[in-house]
């Protein structure tokens, strides 16, 4: 049987109640357990047992040079439903000086962010299967800035993403 989705990520973070209010305030993580030195959040809607893990190891550890000095992870990508949801998360970051980047990569719709570690993670909407053109699919080599006024305009705001392509129809 393939691989379907990812279920949950976990982390090594510095502080874990700083890294809880992150998830929290950015994404609308709900703590579901927490012990000293570690917790299990959920993704509001989602159905997992948990979708984050954290764990802490101090405030002595220094930065990851994953990408820099050392092999590792890049960064985690979380998917929204709608655009009006992507538009919402990119300013709840901006106020929190955690966005870094906006990228339309033609198929996805993807906001960068850092959080309070430094760990990189993204938040996209995925273009409906339904409304992939030939152009959007030529498009998926080039990288241009995001729009989201623009991407509004032209899928809906609340056009669910993803189905057909990370959602089964």
């Amino acid at each position: 049987m393939p691989v379907q989705r990812l279920n949950h990520a976990v982390l090594f973070v510095r502080d874990v109640e700083r890294s809880v209010a992150f998830y929290q305030e950015a994404l609308g993580f709900t703590v579901v357990m927490g012990m000293p030195g570690a917790a299990f959040l959920q993704a509001s809607g989602s159905t997992n047992d948990h979708d984050l893990g954290l764990f802490e190891i101090g405030a002595q550890a220094g930065p990851s040079g994953a990408g820099r000095s050392t092999v590792g992870l890049y960064h985690l990508a979380w998917e929204v439903d709608t655009l009006r949801e992507l538009e919402r998360i990119a300013v709840k970051l901006g106020e929190l000086n955690a966005l870094v980047g906006a990228s339309d990569h033609s198929t996805t719709k993807a906001l960068y962010a850092k959080d309070p570690d430094g760990l990189e993670f993204e938040v996209s909407w995925l273009v409906p299967a339904d409304l992939l053109t030939s152009e959007t699919l030529s498009g998926r080599s080039g990288i241009k800035p995001l729009d989201i006024a623009r991407e509004k305009e032209r899928y809906g705001a609340d056009t669910r993403g993803g189905l057909g392509v990370s959602i089964p129809v």
